[in-house]
């Protein structure tokens, strides 16, 4: 069974979501507190975090920014319904998607199932890797490097970067993008592609590898090995 985290201070979740996701074999641990939360992933490894943003000791994004300096396990936020400021600054702190409370626990299955599957399989069926002065990027290990260095990359940056690297000077329209990321950012749209993309150009650097092209998309620059 993957290994699931729940952070979340309502006891009342735990047992009834356990339940639930249990039919796919998903295996939930609830953390009520931030500290649990950050205890348990030090000790543990886990396929996912489900992260709520309304917290006590810290709220979801501090929590999020912490997880995101650990590693790059796929986090899930729960948000008050509507607001779409705590969707963004939850994509800006590095979680891969957003659902707002309160929800069906089947979407949440559905939203677990789509980011693991990405988390394990590669974005175009391939296993060749892309080769660029100072960047190697392998989709079999999902990996990306700098000058040799090892990125942390979360499923949605991996999957854009490739996107983009895939086809070098081709420019992507951020509906593009959006598709790749198969997140339902219905509320923030282009803000979470912009949001992604900023997030990959601050791991990329020094490398200048994505291009914004006005009023059409992005573009990757770097220029393949022979």
């Amino acid at each position: 069974m993957q290994k699931i985290l729940l952070i979340d201070d309502d006891a009342h979740l735990g047992g009834p979501l356990t339940t639930y996701l249990a039919r796919f074999d998903l295996q939930v641990t609830q953390a009520l507190t931030p500290s649990a939360g950050m205890a348990l992933l030090q000790r543990f490894t886990y396929d996912a975090v489900i992260l709520d943003v309304m917290l006590p000791e810290q709220d979801g994004f501090a929590v999020c920014r912490n997880i995101r300096a650990l590693g790059d396990t796929p986090i899930i936020m729960l948000t008050a319904r509507g607001d779409v400021t705590d969707r963004v600054v939850g994509l800006e702190m590095g979680a891969d998607d957003y659902l707002p409370k309160p929800f069906e626990p089947r979407e949440l299955a559905a939203r677990l199932q789509s980011i693991l599957r990405r988390q394990r399989g590669t974005p175009l069926a391939t296993d060749t890797v892309l080769q660029f002065e100072n960047l190697c990027i392998d989709p079999t290990e999902r990996t990306a490097r700098v000058n040799n260095q090892p990125l942390a990359l979360t499923t949605s940056e991996f999957d854009t970067l490739w996107l983009l690297a895939s086809q070098p000077g081709k420019v992507f329209h951020r509906d593009d993008i959006l598709n790749t990321l198969h997140g339902h950012y219905a509320d923030v749209f282009t803000r979470a592609v912009d949001i992604t993309i900023s997030r990959l150009r601050k791991k990329l650097q020094p490398l200048q590898a994505i291009k914004t092209v006005r009023n059409a998309g992005y573009q990757f620059t770097l220029k393949p090995r022979p």
